[in-house]
């Protein structure tokens, strides 16, 4: 295939044109330095997307944008059911609903730091992380179909939590129109004992500290404040998210011919949304977007424990919980007139800007907390939503700092303990049942996420509010 042509239109703007097959154009956000660093892989398969039956205005990548499986990780696609849009598994990934929550302490990061090693310690002894990782709950055929309907307020309920945790989750902590009889034995066999737990990989509990505020006006809307202590949990659907998208992927590749779809790229698999595969796989989707939701809540309530032994009078109050690798049906006004569509948003956020219905009433007037996790050696970062936002990218944001070197290149460039030495020197412990997975997960893997983030901000798809570092990290 040749390599799209790609034009700078502004700092930040990029657009792929419309050649050939691609029924719409494809844009990139981002400034000239992280275009350079992106794989040529990005921009090919930007334009497939570009390719796909219903699609609506272009296929959009974020400033983290990195090659990925049939989407790149940070894309962006809206699709119209009403024009043959379709659903694609690959827009949406095999970690469905992987996503950030961030909880305001109460704590100052002095508070933490006087007990910081007891506090890693007791937070990787109570929350279990690593491959293949199993908590204490093991759900039977009914309760795991309950917890797949009901999501995070299925945990609440069961008294892994709050009812105010629900006002700050997305979609209130449960996804509606689910099938949990679309799901198979096997995936549901896979997230028996996985409740509860964060996994591998670039998941992670941490403890930071709000180093910077950009936005005082929404950092108070957010409560947060320079000095204070915050907990960002980053996790999704385990086993079961897996699963879905294993064997979604293999219906859609058979199924396509018989559709009419022609794939520009097998990764790519998807179906008509109002087709019965389609449906099969938004069915099955949504009950992994609850499990995902669940599994957040439940490591919210262990934290929660660990704190309150650590620090009885602190109390861990939800910010917002936001998911990044998911497929909504949401409303958007494009060229002039409200449309249904189904937004893909592949390592990228949902960034709702001022005054919509879905941001919880406190934070309406600022736009939806936009949560940015970096690396466990640099900084995360909190953002809102945009109305300009909202216009470019069918409101959607950047998710993170986005890798630069696949886990192999790590493993054989880095030292797990050696990171783990080298950050206990600048303050951060890192607490991990696995070197390997350290080395892998290295921060310089991956790239600027303050460049990341600049570039989100400037490209005004979100603001920047907050800047958070770490001094606390516990990884699979």
């Amino acid at each position: 295939m040749t390599e799209p042509t790609v034009i700078q239109l502004s700092e930040t703007e990029w657009e792929i044109p419309a050649r050939g097959d691609m029924r719409v154009p494809a844009f990139v956000f981002a400034d000239k330095t992280l275009v350079d660093g992106m794989e040529s892989r990005v921009f090919e398969q930007l334009a497939n997307v570009a390719k796909l039956p219903g699609i609506v205005a272009g296929a959009f990548a974020m400033p983290d944008a990195h090659w990925g499986y049939g989407f790149p990780i940070g894309g962006v696609a809206a699709f119209d059911p009403d024009d043959g849009g379709v659903v694609s598994m690959g827009g949406v990934g095999f970690d469905i609903s992987c996503g950030v929550r961030t909880l305001l302490t109460g704590l100052s990061a002095d508070d933490i730091l006087a007990c910081q090693s007891q506090l890693a310690d007791d937070l990787l002894r109570r929350i279990p992380a690593g491959v293949g990782s199993t908590g204490a709950i093991s759900l039977a055929p009914d309760e795991m179909d309950a917890m797949l309907r009901g999501g995070a307020r299925w945990a609440v309920e069961r008294g892994w939590g709050e009812n105010a945790d629900l006002d700050r989750t997305e979609e209130h902590g449960c996804m509606t129109d689910t099938h949990p009889e679309f799901v198979s034995d096997r995936a549901k066999e896979r997230q028996k004992q996985e409740m509860g737990t964060l996994g591998s990989g670039n998941h992670y509990l941490e403890v930071q500290r709000v180093t910077r505020i950009y936005d005082g006006a929404a950092a108070c809307a957010f409560g947060l404040k320079v000095g204070d202590a915050v907990v960002s949990i980053h996790c999704g659907s385990r086993g079961l998210g897996h699963q879905i998208g294993t064997e979604a992927l293999r219906e859609m590749v058979t199924a396509a011919p018989k559709l009419g779809i022609r794939l520009p790229d097998r990764e790519l698999a998807c179906a008509p949304v109002n087709s019965e595969p389609g449906q099969r796989y938004l069915g099955a989707m949504r009950v992994a977007i609850n499990c995902a939701l669940a599994n957040r809540q439940i490591i919210t309530h262990l934290a929660r424990e660990v704190f309150a032994r650590h620090f009885p009078k602190a109390s861990l109050v939800l910010l917002y919980d936001v998911s990044h690798n998911t497929c909504k049906a949401e409303v958007h006004e494009v060229d002039g007139r409200c449309r249904h569509l189904y937004v893909h948003r592949k390592g990228a956020t949902r960034a709702f800007g001022p005054g919509h219905p879905e941001i919880p009433r406190a934070y309406r007037d600022a736009g939806q907390p936009v949560l940015i996790g970096g690396t466990m050696g640099t900084a995360s970062y909190i953002l809102r939503g945009t109305e300009a936002g909202m216009k470019k990218a069918f409101g959607s944001a950047c998710h993170g700092a986005g890798r630069s070197l696949s886990r192999t290149a790590a493993r054989k460039r880095w030292q797990g303990k050696d990171i783990v030495t080298s950050l206990a020197d600048r303050g951060i412990l890192i607490r991990s049942h696995s070197l390997r997975g350290v080395a892998e997960e290295a921060p310089d893997a991956y790239k600027d996420v303050g460049a990341v983030v600049d570039a989100a901000d400037a490209a005004g798809l979100a603001a920047k509010v907050a800047r958070l570092e770490p001094m606390i990290c516990v990884k699979g």
